[in-house]
């Protein structure tokens, strides 16, 4: 099976905010967002991924279908640390999950940018927690550093992974 990752270019940036009102409305399960007047949830950041080197946007494709996405950042919006790679977000549609696709496409994201990467999970979100430990122990044959934190009253998992050059 071909799985790719493609910078998204910014005449996909509508691809991108579409797949993000889907990956949103999956978020609700766990998260309380509100649908906009206009029926969209939007996602405000989704222009510095086009204006700031910092944020990088990938499509994911199987088979030369899109099936998912993977939003980026260099530097935590949780910490003072500004050399840290982030997933910002990260979605498979549900016909390609439990595929293995999600996790060789992180790997891929991961071979792209190294140095040090936060994977920031909500603990209420028992499968991405365990998407992402088996996807980190794939790409790092070991156990990740984990840490447990609140932020505005959430718990979360914060993975660090070291991505070697």
């Amino acid at each position: 099976m071909k799985i790719e990752i493609r910078r998204a270019t910014a005449g996909q940036k509508p691809i991108l905010a579409n797949l993000l009102e889907l990956y949103t409305y999956d978020f609700t399960e766990f998260w309380d967002f509100d649908i906009g007047d206009n029926g969209f949830y939007g996602y405000e950041k989704l222009s510095l991924y086009w204006t700031n080197s910092n944020y990088v946007p990938y499509l994911i494709y199987v088979e030369n279908k899109l099936a998912g996405f993977a939003l980026i950042q260099k530097g935590s919006p949780i910490s003072e640390n500004t050399k840290v790679w982030d997933v910002s977000e990260f979605f498979i549609l549900k016909k390609y999950k439990n595929r293995g696709i999600g996790t060789a496409a992180i790997l891929k994201v991961w071979e792209q940018h190294k140095g040090s990467w936060q994977v920031r999970v909500l603990v209420e979100n028992q499968r991405a927690c365990s998407f992402w430990l088996q996807a980190i122990k794939k790409f790092i044959q070991e156990e990740p550093i984990i840490t447990d934190l609140k932020i505005k009253e959430e718990d979360w998992i914060i993975y660090n992974l070291l991505s070697a050059s």
